[in-house]
């Protein structure tokens, strides 16, 4: 239980990253320099071979702060064997997501089997990353194994930009004519038994994602980050105002509190949920639909 503005509660963080040392290896590829150079360009720690031994990090973290339970996110194609190691380690901690190139070959047949191991729950979609619409045929080869297995798709929309990339001055060639919520519609619609996830409310597409949800009872927003996305505004939003029009249009039962979370030592953003938390005890929120945003509704997405 965390202490919250309406006294003790339980939380569940819909969106934190799993940064495990797979992870870190791509990026020191990437960058052309060793893993322990790295570590000393973004002052993060790496983690250890065995993911079991970040999965222990975040559980102490967690314990630290009251987490019950969280979303964790393979951030880099082809690592969900991390997140699964840490969700079969501590299956009533962790529930276990893989980020996913449908353009990738063999990513069908692979993902398929890790779906069938029950230890993977959802599947990350980022078409800007990776320069395809979520409408192509091989994304929807995936939506119907997740539609097969109860399965979650997280879909990434609007402005991305990924800090770690930034911080080590690699390129992002996204292509953000792939990051409309609008473009999830028909899929949401065509896969009614799929709960669908927009993250960061749209980042910067508010107004899109608002329509998608309000059109498709499957899709939930997530509330994580910084909302740094608020500045594109014409009429530049706070926090305050994203969330009372989301709880207007959406409801309390499909929002899904979370931080983006990701690299230690910095550890939970135990700040982002402070600020929400104030910003949903300002509005009136009540104590039950306060629960619901902070912890029933990542587990009743399964359910």
């Amino acid at each position: 239980m965390t202490d919250t503005p309406w006294g003790l509660l339980p939380v569940a963080d819909a969106h934190v990253h799993f940064f495990s040392r797979a992870f870190f290896l791509s990026l020191a590829a990437q960058k052309g320099v060793p893993l322990d150079e790295l570590s000393s360009l973004l002052g993060w720690q790496i983690p250890a071979v065995d993911p079991a031994a970040l999965a222990e990090h975040w559980i102490k973290e967690f314990d630290r702060y009251g987490v019950q339970r969280a979303a964790i996110i393979a951030s880099v194609p082809g690592d969900e064997d991390s997140v699964m190691a840490a969700a079969q380690r501590h299956p009533d901690r962790f529930l276990a997501y893989a980020m996913v190139n449908p353009c990738a070959s063999g990513a069908h047949e692979k993902i398929a089997q890790a779906l069938d191991s029950g230890h993977l729950k959802g599947l990350c979609f980022f078409p800007a990353m990776h320069r395809y619409s979520i409408q192509d045929d091989r994304a929807a080869a995936l939506m119907e194994l997740l539609a097969e297995r109860n399965g979650v798709a997280f879909v990434h929309c609007g402005v991305l930009t990924v800090g770690v990339r930034r911080k080590l001055d690699l390129p992002s060639e996204f292509d953000l004519r792939f990051s409309n919520p609008v473009d999830l519609h028909a899929v949401a619609l065509r896969y009614p038994n799929v709960r669908f996830v927009i993250p960061h409310f749209g980042a910067g597409y508010f107004r899109e994602a608002l329509m998608v949800a309000d059109l498709c009872p499957n899709v939930y927003m997530d509330t994580s980050s910084s909302n740094m996305w608020m500045r594109y505004e014409q009429d530049p939003a706070d926090l305050r105002a994203v969330f009372r029009r989301a709880l207007a249009v959406v409801g309390p039962s499909r929002l899904l509190f979370g931080t983006d979370s990701s690299f230690f030592p910095r550890g939970w953003h135990r700040q982002i949920f402070e600020t929400q938390a104030r910003v949903l005890y300002e509005l009136g929120v009540s104590a039950d639909d306060a629960r619901m945003v902070l912890h029933d509704n990542l587990a009743g997405l399964f359910s």
